[in-house]
């Protein structure tokens, strides 16, 4: 079969499904795009775990839905491979809801589909600011890297550091970070000294640490995709002796996220970090959900910003099958959370209504060793941070 006319019929099935949309009822399918096999794999197991948690704590039906979960492996960043993968979950699994997205292209790729099938897309973790304005139906509840830079600059421009490189992932959350960083740390009186882009697949980082090195920079502020790519540079910045000349490291929390703790070490102790979550976080609700994922299996080790991001997901996506009684309304479904508000395990957090993206508290972390365990511990808070780099906010 050509690739031509394979396209052709699969586009008819896909307007056939879109016609038969409002048969579905009683099962709910939500389809979940997300690394389950690869570098990024233990993503996939945050997501799905945080899932079954959630459904373990608040059943699997609602408004006289059951609602079942679809996952679909995407392995690396592949927006055509993301898109098809999409196409299938709505056209043979017939979902009514689309979920996950650790990267951003590939969460960007969905936008046509989601329209053209009304379908809401909730996005577990993808942080590019720009996501939520290429479709009224998506709404995300992780972080931007907007959200978490302007927070930090202010407090590293406070700390009284005046020069500062800055070295990020080039694809659009490490430009996004890069822009939020230099735009409010000169607002407030600093200057970076260096802009280091590094690919999205760097593995040697010791160039980049002797640039940063030469740069005459106090600290450096750094943002990679969490996994395989922070744990390297982490590393890096240890091990060619940067922190060693008392050079500060400052970045969001994919820089130490608690699966990549027992590996990092030592070289982990010191890193400070602006999050949306931590293990550490004290609150009841945080302890229920850890007990819980312990409970389902075994440990809780790896649980981390993206077990949030996909644990709220799902409550979201539970609200909007409540607000539609079951039925295929996307539109509905997305007016049905604007301004939603409630308790999470990462604190207070609400859906803004413009942005569809969570507003929530921003926590400043030291990474420390507690009782012969590394851990994120918050030490100080910036309540109710909206997604400054939304075009609203800008």
């Amino acid at each position: 079969m050509s690739g031509t006319f394979r396209k052709a019929l699969l586009g008819t099935a896909f307007l056939c499904a879109l016609n038969a949309g409002s048969a579905w009822a009683d099962t709910i399918k939500v389809g979940v795009i997300a690394p389950f096999s690869g570098p990024f794999a233990t993503v996939g197991q945050t997501f799905k775990q945080a899932i079954e948690v959630y459904q373990a704590q608040h059943g699997k039906t609602v408004a006289g839905n059951t609602v079942e979960f679809v996952y679909k492996d995407l392995d690396q960043a592949n927006p055509a491979q993301s898109k098809a993968l999409a196409q299938e979950l709505v056209v043979k699994e017939k979902v009514g809801y689309l979920a996950g997205f650790f990267f951003t292209p590939d969460a960007l790729a969905v936008a046509p589909l989601i329209d053209e099938a009304n379908i809401p897309c909730v996005i577990f973790n993808a942080a590019t600011s720009a996501i939520t304005e290429k479709s009224p139906r998506y709404v995300r509840t992780s972080f931007t890297l907007w959200q978490n830079t302007v927070p930090l600059a202010e407090h590293v421009a406070k700390q009284g550091i005046r020069k500062v490189a800055t070295a990020v992932s080039d694809y659009g959350p490490g430009i996004d970070g890069e822009t939020a960083f230099k735009q409010t740390f000169e607002k407030s009186g600093g200057k970076v000294v260096d802009s280091i882009r590094m690919p999205l697949k760097s593995t040697d980082f010791a160039p980049f640490m002797q640039r940063i090195k030469d740069s005459g920079a106090e600290a450096i502020y750094a943002f990679l995709p969490a996994g395989p790519t922070t744990l390297g540079f982490a590393r890096a910045f240890s091990d060619t002796g940067l922190k060693a000349a008392g050079i500060k490291f400052f970045g969001p929390g994919d820089i130490t996220q608690e699966p990549d703790l027992p590996v990092l070490g030592d070289a982990a102790v010191g890193i400070t970090t602006t999050f949306n979550y931590s293990q550490a976080h004290d609150s009841d609700l945080n302890r229920r959900f850890l007990a819980k994922h312990r409970e389902l299996f075994g440990a809780s080790d790896i649980v981390t910003f993206t077990s949030v991001g996909a644990y709220d997901g799902a409550h979201v996506i539970y609200r909007m099958v409540e607000a539609t009684g079951g039925k295929s309304d996307g539109a509905k479904a997305v007016e049905a959370v604007k301004g939603m508000a409630w308790e999470s395990p990462r604190g207070p957090v609400r859906i803004d209504p413009e942005s569809r993206h969570v507003t929530q508290t921003i926590y400043l972390r030291v990474t420390e060793r507690k009782d012969g365990r590394l851990q994120n511990t918050e030490v100080a808070g910036f309540p109710d941070q909206p997604d400054y780099g939304f075009k609203a906010g800008k």
